[in-house]
């Protein structure tokens, strides 16, 4: 999907859990290996999940796969907006040193899929 579809798909009526699953691909899969693999980097990773639970809380909204999707949605939606566009699936960084450098965008996504698995709302 280009990102210019995807931009088109943000607004779109998604589930939430496919949405959840589609940003596991283009960045949670990649961003939690790294995270697990360097304790530092899972420690932002924690900061940034902990950011959006107590957002989502302080919105009077749960941390479900809805809140996450619609969070994550809020957060790509701007991202593409401001020409920082989201990697394609299998097109995320990979190193430590590339998920350690990789903007605010990206590392809040990674925390919101960190979210969805420890909570069960992505497969």
């Amino acid at each position: 999907m280009t990102n210019f579809a995807f931009a088109a798909s943000v607004a779109a009526v998604r589930p939430a859990g496919a949405y959840l699953d589609e940003m596991m691909a283009r960045v949670g899969v990649d961003g939690l290996t790294a995270a697990f693999a360097e304790p530092g980097l899972l420690a932002l990773v924690d900061r940034h999940a902990a950011a959006v639970r107590d957002a989502l809380l302080d919105a009077g909204r749960p941390v479900d796969a809805e809140g996450l999707a619609a969070y994550a949605r809020s957060l790509a939606a701007a991202a593409v907006r401001s020409g920082r566009p989201l990697p394609e699936p299998g097109d995320a960084p990979t190193t430590v040193a590339e998920w350690a450098a990789a903007d605010f965008p990206l590392l809040r996504l990674v925390a919101i899929c960190l979210l969805a698995v420890t909570s069960n709302e992505v497969i």
